[in-house]
């Protein structure tokens, strides 16, 4: 006689970025098992496969490419259904802000953690009285590079690509050239271009865009004072 099937439990969340409802289902052992796989060997290419098939499966709603999605619907969503395959807390430990030093552990619940939203965030940047650039988020790739990175560092060249991959198009009041006509060479010569005021700008985008956030309080066993830390993007909740 086969063993029996055992049901999966299906929840429901909404995506930050459209408010539209969707349903997924915790990942099973086996998907866990190829992410952590994968996350072993460094291989950026396995854990993109990875993590992207193991959403995929995860998401039963119809028509949600996760490819598509914006970074912080995935941060979301990954975090989400992490919470409801492995538990609903996550314990991480944190530095103390006093003495910049001591490590203590802080117990999250997953349910506390939510999107921070700038309203100053702006994906139309300003160039000129003639230009206007308009980003889009990071694509799913990017999101491996910045939460699993075996280093976790990014480096110039690393900077400059991202923004250029996230460049949507360059408009005017009588044209507009679309990235997806230009090279990853023509993206990135025009990334150089700008001058320090308008990159500064661009570097605006990266700073406003929604993210994860959540302030935990912690007592430093050595000074007996209390720290507030504020935890921000995925990688800060699995550390």
């Amino acid at each position: 006689m086969p063993l029996p099937k055992i049901a999966t439990p299906t929840y429901e969340l909404t995506l930050p970025s459209s408010n539209k409802k969707i349903k997924f289902r915790p990942f099973l052992v086996k998907e866990e098992k190829i992410l952590i796989l994968a996350m072993e060997s460094q291989d950026s290419k396995q854990i993109a496969n990875a993590v992207k098939d193991m959403l995929g499966r995860c998401i039963l709603s119809r028509g949600i490419k996760v490819e598509k999605l914006s970074t912080f619907d995935i941060e979301y969503l990954f975090l989400n259904i992490r919470g409801k395959s492995v538990g609903e807390q996550i314990e991480v430990m944190v530095t103390c802000p006093d003495d910049e030093k001591t490590q203590v552990p802080a117990l999250i619940n997953i349910d506390n953690i939510k999107i921070k939203r700038d309203e100053n965030h702006n994906p139309d940047i300003k160039l000129d009285d003639e230009f206007t650039l308009r980003m889009k988020y990071p694509s799913l790739n990017e999101f491996i590079k910045s939460n699993f990175n075996a280093t976790g560092d990014m480096n110039v060249d690393d900077t400059f690509d991202l923004i250029a991959s996230c460049i949507d198009q360059v408009y005017s009041d009588e044209e507009t050239w679309s990235s997806s006509e230009c090279t990853k060479k023509e993206l990135n010569d025009f990334v150089e271009q700008l001058n320090s005021a308008q990159f500064k700008e661009v570097e605006k985008f990266f700073e406003t865009m929604p993210k994860l956030s959540h302030s935990v309080k912690v007592i430093n066993p050595n000074t007996n004072k209390e720290n507030e830390i504020v935890l921000e993007g995925l990688q800060n909740f699995f550390t």
